[in-house]
């Protein structure tokens, strides 16, 4: 007992003293305290009692849920006002809306960036937050101004919008683009941070946290495609644009009111240095042999890695070039100081750029699932603006069709976390059911066929064309849109699995001071599935509209084959599976202390 208190004396006047809490915590502590490196607000360690956990991620979850709302009530919609207000032709407004929407989902390297190296993801969350709530009021002005829009149509005749009106449409349209892609990489990982890594009990509960996260983008997805939606083409654009502003203020205040319950990662200064480092370091020392033990390779003495608020990462032999930086050479010995990073790094600093390495195949391969992805805002509204649009005398609109995207996670959502986990779990004897890589194969297996559906309808929908004589027409055919709704429905299922498992697996994987930049990662597959996509329509434009030909997809779609340009996408998804199962079985995963 004597010396049980001298312990906690001296652990007292060490706090006082300012030394480092977290590197003293006593055995009994970690009933009271997170083993992962986090702290509270006040810089101290995590209590396990009063911080983290469900209770935080509840705001977390519902500042997603209002985000999303904002986000999907601005981009559900973007095609129809483009070419109805904007006068853009079909080609040209689905180009803007795929350009844009890979913006969205390229900027969260911004965001991913600032938060590992300085800001942390909190502070980074609140001012890329501010950027996004002044992108949506600066478009919400553009299209409630009338001296901001184009004229409207005479019969045919549509008048191109000026200078002026395009410019401030963008600049807002784009300031969304960079709060939201700021903010997105640092929500879904700062609410992973809620739950302890080192115990079981918590890192279970971060499994289910991914999918209610998951759920809660499509609560906000599903209002936004029905009621406002319904707002923007009944009542108007001014206040159809208004509603999500004003739920982009109530994600701010519900976000940043309960902050003494958060758990909070250290920032580990810039990743992108880091990794500069271990380039550098290697290629100084390319002519020094790699010791076959690798315990003479660099490492510190202790359980906390050199880098900031980061476990050490046990050695991989994979990239042996990359060990070269960790090896002690004579130079090193002489040299001051001793531990110049562009000279001589850890063996944590090394493996953290070979997970990136081993990474990349797995994110390259999940690009193609994001050009699947941008359909539903795109293609997919092109085609049920020319089908039966009338329910009775309720006329559906046509981005309305996406809340059955959002219907499918909600019902996957609770099936896959209540029923298929636990069922997997006893043949797979793994904590999550299927791992996040056989989660994502699921996935991208169901979003061909979601493209396969597509194409179907597409084939029947302009046989009907044919047969009513409605080629040269641009006109709806009697075919009721609702036959989408399996196309909308397969896409939702795929992104339970492979979305949903892009978030876990770039997390867990990702090196502990770089999660936020590895969680940008799986969104910036959906910004390149997006710049696929515009480059595909551009190619697709060119080639079949060669010798006076109208092409695939024309103005008139009924002159068209908007079939074979979801022949194609499918296409492309199979290769593109196949080669994701080889990058697959050939991953190995982290080994962290």
């Amino acid at each position: 007992m004597n010396e049980a208190r001298e312990a906690s004396r001296l652990l007292l006047l060490e706090e006082d003293a300012g030394g480092d809490r977290e590197g003293l915590l006593l055995p009994h502590d970690a009933d009271l305290y997170t083993s992962d490196g986090s702290i509270d607000v006040k810089g101290r360690p995590a209590s396990k009692h009063t911080t983290g956990n469900w209770r935080a991620c509840f705001f977390i979850l519902g500042h997603e849920c209002f985000e999303r709302l904002a986000y999907y009530g601005i981009a559900k919609n973007l095609i129809t006002y483009l070419k109805v207000k904007l006068h853009l032709s079909n080609l040209e407004a689905a180009r803007h809306v795929n350009t844009w929407q890979g913006t969205c989902y390229l900027t969260p390297l911004i965001g991913a960036i600032l938060a590992d190296s300085h800001w942390g993801k909190y502070w980074t969350i609140a001012v890329f937050s501010s950027v996004y709530f002044i992108g949506l009021a600066i478009l919400t002005l553009s299209v409630s101004i009338p001296a901001l829009q184009p004229p409207s149509c005479l019969r045919t005749a549509c008048p191109e919008a000026s200078l002026l009106q395009y410019g401030i449409f963008f600049v807002g349209l784009y300031m969304i683009a960079l709060g939201t892609g700021g903010i997105k990489p640092c929500v879904s990982s700062f609410g992973a941070d809620q739950f302890d890594d080192s115990d079981p009990a918590e890192r279970a509960k971060k499994g289910s946290f991914f999918n209610w996260f998951y759920f809660c983008i499509n609560i906000g997805a599903f209002i936004s495609g029905t009621i406002i939606v319904w707002i923007q083409d009944n009542t108007g654009w001014g206040i159809g644009f208004a509603i999500p502003t004003i739920f982009m203020a109530l994600a701010i205040s519900f976000s940043f009111g309960p902050t003494n319950m958060y758990r909070f990662q250290k920032p580990g200064g810039s990743p992108l240095t880091r990794v500069c480092q271990v380039v550098i370091a290697a290629f100084r020392k390319w002519h020094i042999v790699v010791p076959h033990d690798m315990s003479l390779l660099y490492e510190v003495d202790g359980q906390a890695s050199a880098i900031e608020g980061s476990r050490k990462l046990g050695h991989t032999n994979e990239f042996e070039f990359l060990d070269r930086a960790a090896i002690i050479s004579s130079a090193d010995l002489r040299s001051e100081p001793f531990t110049d990073p562009w000279k001589l790094c850890t063996v944590t600093q090394v493996e953290e750029l070979k997970i990136l390495i081993r990474m990349f195949p797995i994110w390259a391969t999940t690009i193609i699932f994001g050009a699947v992805f941008a359909q539903i805002s795109s293609m997919f509204i092109e085609q049920g603006m020319v089908l039966d649009k009338s329910i009775g005398s309720f006329n559906i609109p046509p981005a309305s069709l996406s809340i059955f995207g959002e219907i499918s996670v909600f019902i996957w959502v609770p099936l896959y976390d209540r029923i298929l986990m636990p069922i997997a779990r006893k043949f797979t004897r793994r904590e999550k059911g299927f791992s996040e890589l056989q989660r994502m194969g699921i996935g991208l297996v169901l979003s061909i066929f979601a493209m396969v559906s597509a194409a179907l309808v597409e084939l029947k929908r302009l046989e009907i064309a044919r047969s009513e004589g409605l080629i040269h027409e641009k006109a709806a055919v009697p075919m009721s849109i609702l036959w989408q709704i399996p196309q909308y429905f397969l896409v939702g299922a795929s992104e339970v699995f492979t979305s949903i498992g892009q978030f876990e697996f770039f997390y867990d994987q990702a090196p502990d001071a770089m999660r936020s930049l590895c969680s940008a990662f799986a969104l910036v597959t959906v910004s390149l599935g997006s710049y696929v996509i515009s480059i595909i329509l551009t190619l697709v434009s060119y080639i079949t509209t060669r010798g006076g030909e109208p092409g695939w997809i024309p103005d008139n779609l009924n002159e068209g084959h908007l079939d074979r340009f979801f022949w194609l996408i499918a296409g492309i998804s199979f290769v593109n599976l196949i080669v994701y199962v080889s990058c697959a079985v050939r991953y190995r995963y982290k080994k962290a202390s």
